[in-house]
């Protein structure tokens, strides 16, 4: 058996503990953090082990470099930082990093569609149990939305987000196994409607409008038909909410309002930058210096956070961590359409491609890339495409002996 075949074969013993261990955190990001953090520090000792018993040397995809040097730059703004102990405590969020190398190791070849799998499967029923919560439940007002199982309704409609563009890029970039992404996607479109929350709604139309751009322009097309059926057919506090976001002149309006105050957070944060250009104000430290800094125009007393990702990393952690940060986002959209030329597996970089203009186009009016069960799926998801080209020499030494 080759290297690479190896690397593919069902994994066995630690390995297969370390495996399962990996694939029940993938299925939690979307369940619950708590479960999820634990099947995330068991995988990482599982992982370590591994590590240890083979003498391996951690091996990293090359966009691990740039998201290291972010951790570092937040160090850094913590030391600098209004209140260093309480930034230093948002810090352990940076131990999500380690989702990166632990998946590169653990998921070579076809492992990674079975993470695939599992996502988009917890994905339908978590989308399931929020259409239960707004058709029967009544959770179908801004006050009081569908949140499925996670904790808030932006973590939710974030989580689907990333969900949709992943089965999305399945049925449009891969020949088999995707007729189950395909049923279940019309429940996922369904669900992330019913939360209300615009910011998805604009990141899952610009990461599934690149996968039909990239799958055949024509298919732009179908964006218009899917947009008449939504009014058409839409419940009236969707429909509502959709139509607000475009024609509300009302200034009463929660959704105006909405929008006054995001432009007011804006005006906010740059005016935090300009005072902390090289290393912000601290992590989470906005919502400790927000009444100081709070626009004329804001409707909002307090803000937890910018509900900007650029600006939110600016203010809190100066201008060069935001550079770091926009050299990570490039080198996934670098290395994504490059290995969408030489994979075996394009659902693969086209789903992480699909992911990154998703974030990036929710984080313009949400800090998702601040939420932990975000995040953790994300760097699961944008992981898959460089763990899938794993070759025969990135297999461990232990392994490929035992193969031969």
């Amino acid at each position: 058996m080759t290297g690479e075949a190896a690397a593919e074969a069902a994994p066995t013993g630690l390995e297969r503990a370390a495996y399962v261990s990996l694939l029940t955190f993938a299925a939690a990001t979307q369940l619950s953090i708590a479960v999820a953090g634990i099947f995330l520090t068991l995988t990482a000792v599982l992982w370590l082990a591994l590590v240890i018993r083979g003498r391996e040397r951690i091996q990293v995809p090359a966009m691990f470099w740039p998201l290291a040097a972010y951790g570092a730059a937040t160090l850094v703004a913590t030391v600098f930082s209004i209140d260093p102990r309480t930034s230093l405590i948002d810090d352990k969020q940076l131990l999500l990093f380690i989702i990166v190398p632990i998946a590169y190791r653990l998921l070579p070849g076809r492992r990674s569609q079975a993470v695939v799998d599992v996502v988009i499967t917890i994905g339908a029923l978590h989308a399931l149990v929020g259409i239960v919560q707004f058709g029967i439940l009544k959770l179908d007002n801004l006050a009081d939305r569908p949140h499925g199982l996670l904790s808030h309704y932006m973590t939710y409609s974030g989580t689907l987000m990333l969900v949709a563009c992943t089965a999305a890029a399945r049925i449009l970039f891969r020949q088999q196994d995707r007729v189950w992404a395909a049923l279940i996607m019309p429940a996922l479109i369904v669900a992330l409607a019913t939360t209300l929350t615009r910011n998805a709604w604009v990141g899952a139309c610009a990461g599934i409008g690149l996968l039909l751009l990239m799958r055949d322009f024509r298919l732009i097309a179908i964006l218009p038909v899917v947009a008449a059926a939504f009014i058409a057919f839409a419940p009236p506090s969707v429909n509502q909410r959709f139509v607000q976001t475009f024609w509300s002149t009302d200034t009463a309006d929660p959704s105006a309002e909405s929008g006054r105050d995001r432009l007011a957070m804006i005006r906010t944060g740059l005016q935090m930058i300009k005072d902390h250009p090289l290393t912000g104000v601290g992590p989470d430290m906005v919502r400790q210096v927000y009444a100081g800094y709070r626009d004329p125009d804001a409707v909002k007393q307090l803000n937890p956070h910018l509900h900007n990702v650029p600006i939110q990393i600016a203010a809190e952690r100066g201008i060069p961590a935001l550079i770091i940060w926009l050299w990570f986002v490039a080198s996934l959209v670098r290395d994504f359409v490059r290995r969408r030329r030489t994979t075996r597996l394009p659902s693969l970089p086209t789903a992480g491609l699909a992911c990154v203009v998703a974030m990036l186009g929710a984080g313009m009016f949400e800090y998702n890339f601040g939420d932990s069960e975000f995040q953790m799926l994300f760097l699961l998801l944008v992981t898959l495409p460089y763990a899938a080209d794993r070759t025969a020499g990135t297999v461990p030494a232990v392994r490929r002996q035992r193969a031969a």
